[in-house]
């Protein structure tokens, strides 16, 4: 995401002296990825961001998987998944590997008496049916239904909501994720036929300085296990800050699809990549305008992908009998195609309304018990027809 962005007071020259009223110090943190030669943020502290009253026994919060080899067409009835008063208590890991662990999340209630930190991935949270602010250290988002939140590893933050039913969809990623080579120059500059541009970002706002003395208590990530440490100045007492490595949100609505005369492939939707996998959002669009076209997809094989579909709303043109929530998988190593019927009743067809987000994963991934307990147990048979009985 390689966008300036700065917010609060910050001295003129970085790594100098920058003083408060009284004559002290601000102490000033370099918030940075890959060493030192990734993206980073210069932030500056009322309190030195060090301060560690206590550190508990950590959880292990790392995904069992029951299922690590799996060849089978899933539904996963993603509304099934029961709402639950706690943030992360509510996050129920559904498929994992070594690249990412991708969930459903349902939460009641907001984060009040904890902040939280994810040390392991970056994440990357599509917020389905809810409203609210995703507060941090280097300012606030606020969020409504549609969005993407990016929030880059290592950020404290809190998320506020409004509502008090929520559901989520939400990504930890073991590398960074960014917006698509294809689409940025080499200053990194989105082009003009990227399907979004830098305008569309929702950048961090209102920053939030808290010069408060106490028990702070912060839940990190890390290897897998959740420690919980306790601070004794608020993680929120940042007075400014600047540079290229911040969250971030952006709207699955505000997405421009990309069309042509015949039917274009997966990667003109893409959203966000990474070395691993590739997410893309499917929005309403003109069908194809060839005077021959199916507008349906043609059939393929995931020969060294694993396809995710999440189904946000509208009539999802290839698929028979989805409704909004659920999440399909079509595991790599056989083909998956438009269901019966699908192809034929597309030709003629001018557009769709449908949205829906997909995560391509270049590695296998397994199943949760978690996954599996909301398996419909029949999508595989669901390209079946009478004839083949």
């Amino acid at each position: 995401m390689p966008i300036y962005h700065k917010l609060g007071s910050i001295p003129p020259k970085r790594h100098t002296q920058f003083r408060k009223s009284d004559g002290g110090l601000y102490y000033e943190q370099l918030f940075g990825t890959i060493g030192f030669d990734g993206m980073s943020s210069l932030l500056y502290h009322i309190h030195r961001p060090t301060i560690i009253r206590s550190v508990d026994q950590p959880i292990d919060v790392r995904p069992v998987l029951s299922c690590p080899h799996n060849i089978t067409p899933r539904r996963l009835m993603g509304f099934d998944v029961p709402f639950t008063d706690d943030y992360l208590d509510s996050r129920t890991p559904l498929m994992a590997n070594n690249d990412l662990v991708l969930g459903l999340a349902a939460p009641k209630g907001s984060m009040t008496d904890y902040f939280y930190k994810n040390a392991d991935a970056d994440e990357l949270v599509f917020v389905h049916r809810g409203s609210g602010t995703l507060r941090t250290q280097l300012g606030n988002i606020p969020f409504v239904s549609g969005d993407y939140l990016l929030i880059p590893r290592g950020m404290i933050h809190q998320f506020e909501f409004k509502e008090g039913e929520n559901r989520l969809l939400y990504i930890e990623a073991s590398s960074p994720l960014y917006t698509p080579k294809r689409y940025r120059n080499h200053f990194g500059q989105l082009l003009e036929h990227s399907p979004y541009c830098e305008r569309d970002y929702k950048l961090p706002v209102e920053l939030e300085t808290h010069d408060e003395i106490g028990d702070f208590r912060i839940k990190i990530r890390k290897q897998g296990m959740m420690h919980e440490v306790v601070y004794a100045a608020h993680p929120f007492d940042v007075v400014g800050w600047d540079g290229y490595n911040f969250p971030y949100g952006i709207s699955i609505y505000d997405f421009e699809p990309i069309t042509g005369r015949i039917h274009q492939p997966p990667p003109v939707h893409q959203m966000f990549e990474n070395k691993a996998f590739v997410v893309c959002s499917f929005v309403p669009r003109l069908y194809d305008y060839h005077p021959l076209s199916i507008p349906a997809p043609y059939n393929h094989s995931n020969i060294d992908s694993e396809e995710i579909l999440y189904y946000v709303d509208g009539d999802f043109m290839s698929r028979n009998d989805i409704a909004p929530g659920q999440i399909t998988l079509h595991p790599g190593g056989i083909p998956h195609g438009p269901h019966p019927g699908a192809y034929e009743r597309s030709i003629g067809k001018k557009d769709t309304a449908e949205y829906a987000v997909m995560v391509d994963t270049f590695r296998p991934l397994g199943l949760t018990d978690a996954a599996l307990s909301i398996d419909d147990g029949r999508y595989f048979r669901s390209w079946m027809e009478n004839q083949y009985e």
